[in-house]
């Protein structure tokens, strides 16, 4: 990730073996640090060297072990463990949000997965604060949830359309803060992935959707409008990412150009997290051995 890319020792072995450091060490954004979202390469693969076809195949290998974890998580939920995971992901628009759920959030069983796509505030959400439906849509113990946008629209299309005085805005950062802390202090784990796209890209991606008449569903004529306010967009989300990266809230950026190794980081900071978190399956409440004494009998 242009000057900030590096590596550590001492850190997980690679799908061939080889040690690197973890990758939420490598994306993770220092805690108070100011932002400036060009000095990080979006076509970067920080802690990945082997190109694409390995890095396709190594998203799919980690399908197992993403289940799994995700099953054990689920289990532990039901025997009284409150933990939970929140994946955020927040990026201009084409970066892929809706792609990493798809890819991503796809090797989770539907069954202990609440997803959420945020649009612009109803009528009804109007009426309470910002964090009201976003309350609402937390996962419950033992769920992983996956939020495509966040609270964090109501700090970045807020400053960059006007629709909330400066002072306002100011107060909403500090009140993301002290929500992500409660949730940190209830037992929720919190993903922030920024996808971190670049102009030239998005132009590409855009097209795309253009000369394809089954994308023309994913356009909007705002997409224009919002490409135009690239540097108040890219101002904004710097301000957000430096004042609401914290120690046990941070964010991490990940380069979004290539989008396999989007897929790969998002699936390996979700790993690193749940690998950390190492829930356990809860221990039988009942005679195991005279159950299956039982059921040889006959019964």
């Amino acid at each position: 990730m242009g000057e900030k890319d590096g590596t550590q020792g001492g850190g997980p072995k690679d799908h061939k073996g080889r040690e690197h450091a973890r990758l939420r060490d490598l994306l993770r954004l220092p805690d108070g640090d100011a932002v400036d979202l060009t000095s990080y390469d979006t076509r970067s693969t920080p802690a990945w060297e082997d190109g694409k076809a390995a890095g396709l195949a190594a998203v799919a290998d980690m399908r197992a072990d993403l289940a799994g974890l995700q099953e054990r998580l689920w289990a532990a939920g039901t025997a009284g463990d409150r933990r939970r995971v929140l994946l955020i992901l927040q990026g201009m628009d084409t970066s892929g949000k809706g792609g990493t759920v798809k890819h991503v959030a796809g090797m989770f069983d539907p069954a202990g997965c609440r997803i959420r796509a945020f649009k612009a505030p109803t009528h009804e959400e109007r009426k309470h604060s910002f964090l009201w439906r976003i309350r609402r849509a937390l996962p419950e113990t033992g769920e992983i949830g996956v939020f495509d946008r966040s609270h964090y629209e109501d700090v970045l299309v807020a400053r960059v359309r006007g629709l909330a005085p400066h002072k306002e805005i100011a107060r909403r950062y500090r009140e993301i803060n002290r929500f992500e802390e409660s949730l940190a202090d209830d037992g929720v784990t919190v993903v922030k992935c920024f996808l971190h796209l670049s102009y030239d890209e998005q132009r590409r991606r855009l097209l795309r959707r253009l000369d394809d008449p089954a994308k023309h569903w994913k356009f909007s004529t705002g997409d224009i409008e919002d490409r135009a306010l690239w540097p108040e967009y890219r101002t904004a989300y710097e301000i957000a990412l430096e004042r609401c990266s914290t120690p046990r809230s941070p964010w991490f950026v990940v380069p979004a150009d290539r989008k396999w190794y989007r897929n790969w980081a998002v699936g390996t900071l979700l790993l690193e997290h749940l690998e950390a978190l190492d829930p356990r399956y809860p221990e039988a409440d009942f005679d195991v051995a005279e159950c299956r004494r039982l059921l040889l009998k006959g019964v």
